[in-house]
């Protein structure tokens, strides 16, 4: 009977790449990463009684050392899992910092149709109130019933990889999202362009970043701009000659919530930047726009197609 039970469970494909889920304290070092995906499985043996897990080290990476190659990397490999037919979706664990960028690369580049839930966790596992076992039983949940597409789940919360954004440093209850409105977008692409920068503007700010950013090769730049899309004036002349020179610029916002628009006429502001060619990212966030910018320029796509992706 245990055995017709256990064939009963959906079979699904986990994949360890590290974050605060996979570290303990190390006495005068700080957290740093210590188990392997085996280890924590042990330590979570209740997900045996609602799946077949399938184990899987990607990688023992802290948040902070992602970068976009490696999130390629990753959708590649998960693709390359999830083509036979075998699992009904995939788990991830990732590192908190940049959990939101990682979900939101794969939510535009997995050809797959099954969901890929990440999850991760806000305390070490030697930490008393780690919450890494209740974070890894909820995403193995939510792989048997959510719908394709990526998400990310912690505390016990189900968000949707476009708007999930990291709201708290250190909450178990960390990650916010907005109800998602905007259809899943798939940009298929083997390759990205890594050499796209993001810059603050803020009260008083010149243009220097941004023609560093020009002089030092960037093939796209996005701006984290002031309110609905506005940077100081000082900014303005500096992003006419990116555009000028070929390099899309992307506007969004500083701002968690709302949309970039060309709306004020001021020197610096929103239509002024629309005037100098800058694209408006509407409601995404600027780590988000950089990342999706990286993606259409690997693929291959033109200023005017990349304007379209954005301001459709």
């Amino acid at each position: 009977m245990i055995r017709g039970r256990m064939a009963d469970l959906p079979s699904v494909l986990m994949i360890f790449t590290g974050g605060t889920i996979s570290m303990r304290i190390v006495p005068g070092r700080g957290a740093l990463p210590a188990s392997g995906g085996l280890e924590i499985l042990e330590s979570v043996p209740k997900l045996a009684t609602i799946a077949r897990i399938t184990c899987e080290d990607f990688d023992r990476l802290p948040g902070p050392h992602w970068t976009p190659e490696r999130m390629l990397d990753l959708a590649r490999l998960i693709d390359r899992r999830l083509a036979g037919g075998e699992f009904a979706g995939a788990v991830i664990t990732h590192g908190t910092d940049t959990i939101e960028e990682t979900a939101y690369l794969l939510d535009l580049v997995l050809t797959t149709d099954k969901p890929v839930v990440l999850t991760g966790a806000m305390k070490t596992s030697d930490d008393p109130a780690w919450d890494g076992p209740k974070n890894l039983t909820a995403a193995v949940r939510e792989v048997s019933t959510a719908p394709g597409g990526v998400w990310v789940v912690m505390a016990g919360r189900t968000h949707a990889a476009r708007a999930v954004v990291k709201a708290h440093t250190e909450a178990f209850t960390a990650f916010i999202s907005s109800p998602a409105t905007t259809p899943r977008e798939r940009i298929p692409t083997d390759t990205i362009e890594p050499h796209v920068d993001l810059i603050a503007a803020a009260a008083g700010a010149d243009g220097k970043f941004v023609s560093h950013a020009v002089a030092t090769g960037a093939r796209g730049i996005v701006l984290e701009a002031l309110g609905c899309g506005n940077v100081p004036p000082k900014m303005l002349e500096a992003v006419r000659e990116a555009v000028l020179g070929g390099i899309p610029v992307v506007v969004a916002s500083r701002c968690r919530e709302g949309k970039t628009s060309a709306t004020y006429g001021y020197e610096g502001g929103g239509v002024t930047l629309r005037d100098a060619g800058a694209i408006f990212a509407g409601d995404l966030a600027a780590s988000k726009a950089r990342i999706k910018l990286m993606v259409l320029l690997g693929a291959g796509r033109d200023p005017a197609a990349v304007r379209r992706a954005f301001e459709a």
